[in-house]
């Protein structure tokens, strides 16, 4: 007997921001990922808060990424997994835990369904009492190592789709009774592979095509206007401190040359 599931994605949907930025920082300590290149990230990464992303900067992101894991000892990103849940964690929607649990409740089994990696989407899938997490798997060489290919689909888009209906054949699961969660038109694929698409602070083409087909929405998150008004805010406040500063050394007076005086 087959039955129903509820498949959350994870950035922006299940938790705030990007999963794989969280990582890029811990993999930047642990000395995997360079200064520059975690600059670049965090730079997309306010983008992709903002305004979302697209397929083309996706692939950009992922080809690097690829790159940078290969030649790495799988055991070294085993080992970062406590700090990688340690900033995630605390960025899950609190909302989004609600509707896991009701599904939960009703008898629905619970999945993430996310491009990040295989061992990061499992291990979180655990901890929040999920009943699993289907994310992108790498290939691994005899020495230990990732080779920096993939192993299996790359859980993004249609890959997702493909995943999701290889699990459900798997697990006994009717995605038509099923529910999905995503914020970005990036996974309408996965939205329309189900009986139940949910869209969560949906981006704009995705919050029109909602619209049109009648879906459930959820709205709940304000973070993309309080970055802008920090941003502003802290541009303000750095200006402000340099013009101060600069203010402050053409105000002070030179120092005052005293005659010495000669005692008889």
């Amino acid at each position: 007997m087959q039955r129903a599931a509820a498949f959350f994605d994870l950035d922006k949907t299940l938790m705030a921001g990007s999963s794989g930025m969280q990582f890029a920082r811990i993999a930047a300590r642990h000395g995997i990922v360079g200064r520059r290149q975690l600059a670049s990230w965090a730079a997309e990464h306010l983008r992709y808060r903002l305004r979302g992303t697209t397929d083309a900067r996706t692939a950009e992101v992922l080809r690097v990424a690829r790159e940078l894991i290969a030649g790495v000892p799988v055991r070294s990103v085993e080992r970062m997994n406590p700090e990688v849940m340690a900033a995630i964690l605390p960025r899950i929607f609190p909302q989004m835990l609600e509707e896991v649990y009701a599904h939960q409740d009703a008898g629905r089994a619970t999945f993430i369904v996310s491009a990040a990696g295989n061992g990061v989407v499992e291990s979180l899938a655990a901890v929040l009492g999920m009943d699993g997490g289907i994310g992108t798997s790498y290939e691994v060489g005899g020495d230990g190592t990732f080779t920096g290919r993939f192993e299996g689909p790359f859980v993004y888009g249609p890959g997702k789709v493909e995943a999701m209906e290889s699990f459900a054949a798997e697990h006994g699961i009717d995605l038509t009774a099923s529910y999905a969660y995503s914020d970005s038109l990036s996974d309408l694929p996965m939205l329309r592979a189900v009986g139940n698409p949910v869209a969560v602070n949906p981006d704009p083409p995705l919050a029109e095509i909602a619209r049109e087909e009648g879906w459930q929405t959820m709205h709940f998150e304000r973070l993309g206007r309080r970055l802008v008004a920090l941003a502003v805010t802290v541009l303000a406040t750095v200006g402000g401190f340099g013009a101060s500063r600069i203010a402050a050394r053409r105000r002070v007076p030179p120092p005052r040359r005293f005659a010495v005086r000669r005692w008889p």
